[in-house]
């Protein structure tokens, strides 16, 4: 009778990378528009846009969510064609966070 050899194979399934979306103060966007583009297309509360957009004025930069890297570039391209479209020159970009 012939044996048979099983053999185990582990392997390591990684977390698929997280990005964080982001907006950039610049000195023509209104904050009224910042605000506006937070409670649209990151769901956010006007409170919450409103202290976000706050530290985007006092930082540079604010974090607007973390999304998969599809989601995140999604947002992106949403938020740049909406400001676009209503000649604002804000921008937002995506910054991949480190494991």
């Amino acid at each position: 009778m012939q044996e048979l050899k099983i053999q185990t194979v582990k392997s390591k399934i990684k977390k698929p990378k997280r990005f964080q979306v982001l907006l950039l103060n610049d000195d023509y966007t209104t904050m009224e528009f910042v605000v506006s583009v937070l409670m649209r297309f990151f769901s956010k509360t006007e409170e919450s846009a409103n202290a976000i957009m706050i530290k985007i004025h006092i930082d540079g930069e604010g974090v607007c969510g973390t999304f998969s890297h599809d989601i995140a570039q999604t947002k992106v391209t949403q938020v740049t064609d909406f400001a676009r479209n209503n000649e604002q020159p804000l921008m937002c970009v995506l910054r991949e966070l480190s494991d």
